[in-house]
């Protein structure tokens, strides 16, 4: 009697499967349509629940990710003692110019300490800032993003800059309990008010998802010079100035690109800064000013990035010797050459 009731259920089995897979695609298509309109309709509940997402995989994806942490430090400390003797070489040579520009800094530091006493400038309230680390990678061809074990009890909040010891990687877009997300420069989404150091002219460094963003909304008589330095502007209220970027490329396809300082493929921690409070977009110069309310950070120096010369190359402000101009007058600086260390 069994083998007589198989058949049916076989039958009836293969037919299921036969209008799940007709109905596959058309059952597909209209989830995704439903979802696309419910993030459309309910920003609030979507941006709640991804943010609950991560709040849930935040944890996992940091415990998963530190024996690869560990394999990979090891690997990276292997190659670092093969290349020592060459490295050591190297350093020696970059330590002779940096002493130079020390006694460089040292006098400008002084003379623009006097100055905006003379001016009775009034400085930047200084910055708080927390440390966190990548756990997740959001890297695809439509989206460029990185999930940290930092979140909103931490103070974390929305419109943060993220930074690490190269320059800046982003802006905080999300943010759960104990995680958040954060935009990175080369995202189609990302737009960041820049300046060009050297010329002062201003654009918009707007990522394209490639590895290298580019600068729109140059000036018309604006020539920026391959190797020059891009910062942050300030303008918009969103980062405050001269925030190191990375460096002009040249054209590329058609566009002005820029090497941003950061190396994305080494990307582990990051530093939250709050800059201090903003005033709100909406608020009016008839208007008493608005400011947004962010949650206190640790307190912290300003934070500098500056990007070190990279050995072999010299720059535009440097003699053949390695040597600023600057320093061959100071009374009293260094000038060690860079062709090797101080004896």
């Amino acid at each position: 009697m069994a083998k007589i009731q198989r058949p049916g259920v076989m039958a009836k089995l293969a037919t299921f499967r036969g209008l799940a897979q007709r109905f596959a695609f058309v059952s597909l298509f209209l989830l995704a349509f439903a979802l696309m309109m419910l993030g459309k309709a309910e920003n609030v509940v979507v941006e709640r629940a991804r943010a609950g997402i991560a709040d849930i995989a935040a944890p996992i994806l940091d415990a998963l990710s530190r024996p690869v942490a560990t394999v990979s430090d090891l690997i990276t400390q292997t190659n670092e003692m093969m290349n020592l003797r060459d490295e050591n070489a190297r350093l020696r040579e970059e330590n002779g110019r940096l002493r130079a520009w020390y006694g460089v800094a040292t006098h400008l530091a002084a003379e623009n300490e006097s100055l905006r006493n003379l001016l009775n400038y009034v400085p930047q309230a200084r910055s708080g800032f927390i440390s966190a680390r990548v756990v997740g990678d959001g890297g695809g061809p439509f989206v460029r993003s990185a999930l940290i074990n930092s979140g909103e009890r931490d103070g974390v909040a929305k419109g943060l800059a993220a930074l690490n010891e190269q320059g800046l990687v982003g802006r905080v877009t999300d943010v759960g309990q104990r995680s958040a997300r954060i935009l990175l420069l080369t995202d189609f989404n990302s737009k960041i008010p820049v300046m060009l150091e050297t010329s002062r002219d201003r654009a918009i460094l707007a990522g394209d998802n490639s590895a290298q963003p580019q600068l729109s909304f140059l000036p018309p008589n604006s020539r920026p010079k391959v190797g020059e330095r891009v910062v942050t502007s300030g303008h918009g209220g969103l980062l405050p100035a001269g925030l190191p970027v990375g460096v002009v490329l040249g054209m590329r396809d058609g566009q002005m690109r820029v090497q941003p300082f950061v190396n994305w493929d080494r990307l582990e921690y990051v530093r939250i800064v709050d800059f201090g409070p903003i005033p709100a977009p909406e608020a009016s110069a008839a208007d008493a000013p608005v400011i947004i309310e962010r949650p206190a950070l640790k307190p912290a120096p300003q934070v500098v990035a500056p990007a070190a010369p990279v050995a072999g190359e010299v720059s535009d402000s440097e003699d053949e010797d390695g040597v600023p101009p600057a320093a061959e007058i100071l009374p009293g600086s260094p000038t060690a050459p860079a062709s090797g260390p101080r004896q």
